[in-house]
């Protein structure tokens, strides 16, 4: 089943958290596009649980219209059943916290917590440059590390981190993120060989019908992208910066419609 076809039509919130900002729109999710101009506001610091969750309940308040609509919120963690694993440019108490919960407790209503890589390929997937490609699709962030989602068929397969895998002795984003291509001062195509590395060894091991490439830097595709020599097709994410939100949205929706 195809993504749009599991988020039907209708009205869903999504709720971006990031290091340093925190957004939130409403989202059509027949259109997959934003239903209200987004908000932003600053990433509270020390950005605790707390501290968070009460910018999040607020954001929420700001779209009463949409008071009973599902919502959804991204967070730079992995998430497993609800919970942060982990914590990427957020306070590190984070770790362990039952963040579903948490969320759910400040907004007055059900929330659903999604590592924020997982949203914004699913996005893709759903409206973005994977629409209508069935079969295995990897979407990857490439920005201070690598991000990764993976989705099969139309199912999010979550916090896959093949950011993390070791090539050559190394955590391949330390090697081929775009950070590592502003810190080692490389060339485009320079830092194509590195990719290149990167991507056949994850096509050999996942074999995807696609593969997405997102992040700031996607911007640029057409100075790497067609030096890649792969297998599989590679395009440029379209989504961009609202993919976040309309993810979050988009599995909000759907778990609305199947709860656990």
């Amino acid at each position: 089943m195809a993504p749009a076809a599991a988020t039907g039509g209708g009205f869903a919130l999504g709720v971006d958290v990031g290091g340093s900002g925190i957004k939130a729109a409403p989202v059509d999710l027949a259109a997959g596009a934003f239903a209200a101009e987004r908000v932003r506001v600053e990433t509270p610091q020390p950005s605790t649980p707390a501290a968070v969750a009460a910018v999040v309940a607020d954001l929420l308040a700001r779209f009463p219209e949409h008071a009973d609509a599902p919502v959804g919120v991204t967070f730079p963690a992995v998430i497993q059943h609800g919970i942060a694993r982990s914590a990427a440019n957020v306070d590190r108490s984070w770790i362990g916290t039952d963040a579903e919960s948490l969320f759910s407790e400040a907004a007055g209503r059900p929330v659903v917590v999604v590592n924020d890589a997982d949203a914004a390929g699913y996005a893709e997937t759903a409206f973005g440059a994977a629409k209508g490609v069935h079969g295995v699709v990897l979407v990857t962030t490439l920005g201070t590390g690598i991000g990764s989602a993976l989705v099969v068929d139309g199912t999010l397969v979550p916090n896959t981190e093949l950011g993390h895998l070791e090539i050559g002795g190394h955590d391949a984003e330390k090697k081929a993120a775009d950070s590592a291509r502003e810190r080692d001062d490389l060339s485009w195509s320079q830092w194509a060989k590195r990719l290149q590395r990167y991507y056949s060894h994850v096509e050999d091991l996942l074999w995807p019908d696609l593969i997405v490439v997102g992040g700031g830097v996607s911007k640029k595709h057409e100075k790497f992208l067609p030096l890649l020599d792969l297998r599989t097709p590679i395009v440029p994410a379209q989504l961009r910066n609202d993919a976040g939100i309309i993810g979050a949205a988009c599995l909000a929706a759907a778990a609305a419609r199947s709860p656990r």
